[in-house]
């Protein structure tokens, strides 16, 4: 909002905090170069400090109102009809003959976004259904994608948009709880009442971050892929475990340390403070190196970077990060260069295995890899490799892991 714009009728007055500067908006660029502030006129962009904050003169979400439950009831069923596109007007079979197909291959896509089962005769569903569902069954139709892969690519959709919106509600209450003072059961009413007027600014940004990490993924997942499978042929004989799987990727794992102890009597915002700080910070450092966080177990987090020295130097980082004290508890990781088989967004096959074996053993703050991958990276002064005496892990045998530490070269540098 707009530092002249008044609150909305009915809304309480917008406090503002008070560490952050204001920073001009400037007309739109004609000549991209920064200048000074004091030199900036129309078409030149200030130069900004590096450190300087998103936005300025930031504004608490204004408390909105009603209150009252029935006032947030009448808000929940405004804001279902803005969500769904229209009142529901149309029962489950009703829905499957209008783009013709049977119940059970309409039911088999609704399951596979994570839709709830219905009744034969509750009405439901909406026109914007029925053209969503007829969309995804054109693509097989026309022959893009076959039905199993138009289920898959269904199902990654539900998934992932299920964890993300519930991520996005959790964030909002998160932020009226610990900036506005309110409970828990307030700040979730609230929801409904404010969420109104994020759902476009979300949905372009959504829009732009999917079309962002696919054109990053195909540069990964295909222009690169065979040049990497050539790189990790370095000491192989072709008798491994992994040698049939497609892709070469550097896996590691970050496992905090004596998680159950540390958490053990926190409270509610303590704990999230420090589950949300872990992987924050280590998404940091993993985007950084070129890496990708694949996703977050418990308390621990799984990576892939596509060379042995990217995903040695996020691993060194990783360690290097968490000292240790209440708000950044000790990290142990395990990383191991060999070939994954990438499905469902996870990755799967004996070198995710062998990296997780590793981190297990591993001590606080240090970085264990296999023979292989300290094989290949021998001789970058960047690091410094060690064996250590053997350990059984199951599943594998005997095994000596090799410890990794900093060399004498340049690190992994943040931004």
């Amino acid at each position: 909002m707009d530092a002249a714009q008044a609150p909305e009728p009915g809304a309480s007055p917008v406090p503002r905090t008070a560490q952050m500067p204001v920073i001009g908006l400037l007309a739109p660029p004609m000549d991209a170069r920064p200048v000074a502030a004091s030199q900036a006129g129309p078409g030149l962009r200030a130069a900004v400090a590096e450190d300087a904050p998103i936005t300025t003169s930031m504004p608490l979400l204004p408390r909105r109102q009603p209150q009252d439950e029935e006032g947030v009831h009448d808000a929940a069923r405004e804001l279902e009809r803005r969500l769904l596109g229209s009142p529901r007007t149309l029962r489950r079979r009703e829905v499957a003959a209008g783009v013709g197909v049977s119940l059970l291959s309409a039911r088999k896509l609704w399951r596979a976004l994570g839709l709830p089962r219905v009744g034969d005769d509750e009405i439901a569903y909406t026109q914007d259904d029925e053209d969503a569902l007829g969309t995804i069954i054109d693509q097989v139709r026309q022959h893009k994608l076959s039905e199993e892969a138009a289920l898959s690519i269904t199902r990654s959709l539900g998934q992932l948009t299920d964890r993300m919106v519930i991520w996005q509600i959790e964030a909002i209450v998160e932020d009226l709880v610990q900036n506005q003072g309110m409970s828990d059961a307030e700040a979730r009413r609230q929801v409904i009442l404010i969420l109104d007027e994020l759902i476009e600014p979300i949905e372009e940004v959504m829009a732009y971050a999917y079309r962002r990490n696919l054109a990053a993924a195909v540069q990964r997942q295909v222009v690169r892929a065979e040049s990497g499978l050539r790189a990790s042929n370095q000491g192989r004989d072709g008798s491994e475990d992994d040698a049939a799987l497609p892709l070469a990727r550097a896996v590691g794992f970050a496992d905090m340390v004596s998680f159950t102890k540390l958490s053990r009597g926190m409270g509610e915002r303590k704990l999230a403070k420090l589950v949300q700080g872990f992987e924050a910070r280590c998404s940091e450092i993993i985007t950084v190196a070129g890496g990708r966080l694949v996703k977050t177990i418990g308390d621990e987090v799984l990576y892939v970077a596509e060379t042995p020295q990217a995903g040695a130097l996020i691993a060194l980082a990783l360690a290097k990060e968490f000292d240790g004290d209440e708000n950044t508890p000790q990290v142990r990781v395990g990383m191991v260069w060999g070939r994954v088989l990438s499905r469902l967004g996870d990755i799967y096959g004996a070198t995710v295995n062998m990296a997780s074996r590793l981190t297990a053993i591993a001590e606080p703050h240090q970085v264990l890899c296999d023979h292989l991958t300290a094989q290949v990276l021998a001789g970058d002064e960047r690091f410094v490799i060690a064996a250590q005496s053997p350990v059984h892990l199951h599943g594998f045998g005997d095994v000596t892991p090799f410890d990794l530490a900093p060399g004498t070269g340049p690190g992994l540098a943040m931004d």
